[in-house]
Parts: C-alpha cells; sequence; structure tokens
C-alpha cells in the first residue's frame, strides 16, 4: 500500500473517531434529559421517554439512519449527509445511556438519601453531590462499552454518504482490486482505535475509584 492511500485510510479513520466522540458527547447530554423525564414522577414526561427509548432500542440503527436522512428533506431541512449521520448516531446512543443513568441513578443506596435529608440538603443539593457521582461513577463501565459499540456501528452511515472508515476501505478495495489489503488495515485501525477507548475508560475508572477524578 502506497503512503497515499495509507493517509487516506488514517484519515477515514479520524472521521470515523470525530463521529463516534461527537455522538457520544451529545448522546450522553440528551441520554441524561431523557433519564430525567424516565424517572419523572410526571406521566406526560415519564411516558415520552419511555417511547423514545423503545424506539430507538428497538429499531435497527440502518434503518435509523435512513429515517433520518430521507425525513430531515421532507420537513425542510437540507442538511450535509454528515450532519444527518450525527442526529442518527446521537439519539441511538441517548436512548441506551438513558437506561444505563437510570440503572445508576436507581443503585444509588437509600439509606444515603435519607441522611441526605436528614442534614437539610435540598434535591439539587443531593443530586450534585450525591446521586449524580455515584450513578456516573456505577454506569462509566456501561458507558465506556457504549462509546466502544458507536465506534463500531458509525460504519453504517456510509449508507448516507459519509466517507469514514469502511466506506473508505470498500472506495480503495473497488479502485485498486486489493479488498483484503484494505478490509485488513479497516480491522486494525478499528481495533487500534477501540483499544485506545477502553484503555482511556479502564484509566478514567481507576481514577474515579480512587477520587482522583
Amino acid at each position: 500500500m502506497s503512503m497515499r492511500l495509507f493517509e487516506l485510510m488514517l484519515w477515514a479513520a479520524g472521521n470515523t473517531l470525530f463521529l463516534s466522540i461527537v455522538s457520544i458527547a451529545i448522546g450522553l447530554a440528551i441520554g441524561l434529559v431523557i433519564c430525567a423525564a424516565r424517572l419523572s414522577p410526571s406521566a406526560a414526561l415519564r411516558w415520552p421517554a419511555v417511547a423514545f427509548i423503545s424506539f430507538f432500542r428497538g429499531v435497527p440503527l440502518l434503518v435509523q439512519l435512513l429515517l433520518i436522512y430521507n425525513l430531515l428533506p421532507v420537513l425542510g431541512l437540507m442538511v450535509p449527509s454528515t450532519v444527518a449521520a450525527l442526529i442518527g448516531l446521537s439519539l441511538c446512543t441517548a436512548a441506551y445511556q438513558a437506561e444505563n443513568l437510570r440503572g445508576g441513578f436507581a443503585s444509588v443506596p437509600r439509606g444515603l438519601m435519607e441522611a441526605a435529608d436528614m442534614v437539610g440538603l435540598n434535591a439539587w443539593q443531593q443530586f450534585r453531590r450525591i446521586r449524580a457521582p455515584i450513578a456516573l461513577r456505577l454506569t462509566l463501565p456501561a458507558l465506556v462499552n457504549e462509546a466502544i459499540l458507536i465506534l463500531k456501528a458509525s460504519s453504517l452511515v456510509s449508507v448516507v454518504g459519509v466517507i469514514e472508515l469502511t466506506r473508505m476501505a470498500q472506495n480503495l478495495s473497488a479502485s485498486t482490486y486489493k479488498p483484503l489489503l484494505f478490509y485488513a488495515v479497516a480491522g486494525g485501525l478499528y481495533l487500534a482505535m477501540n483499544w485506545t477507548l477502553a484503555g482511556a475508560g479502564s484509566l478514567t475508572e481507576r481514577l474515579v475509584r480512587t477520587g482522583r477524578a
């Protein structure tokens, strides 16, 4: 493989990483809102959150991407395919992250909350000082796993015209007739990115566990 072709593969890997990181960050923000609505005592907030989670966890990501990509122009939103892909990935991961966070918040010991009530902490103080730190610590492994899954699932965005790592490997395979070489390189780059992501997640977990983060 020439250096020029390898640089193209590296550029595509960077695009894959960009799509994954931005989607995970947006998905986490949306997931927190959905989680709060899911835990709300108000049915008007809870049921839309349940419907959101059920839809995005129940429909294949490929179908979600095609649906969003074709729906946006109908709504008068002419956006680049990269934006449509980011919307699809972010909404999908938001549903999974909302459920992960809900599990974390549900695992906060009741005794701690009762103790917080006894010392006079209000609802916001209880959330900021007790519930959120404990829930995030408990859900951190699941969030890292979700990030790895999204990085691998980002290969599906090629169906809406986004050039990422898998699509680049397809294009170069078709033009050079060397599919084994380019898919092997793509596999190696995916593996390297996921190892890095998993390592960063493990380091963060250790820092959180030891109170240094």
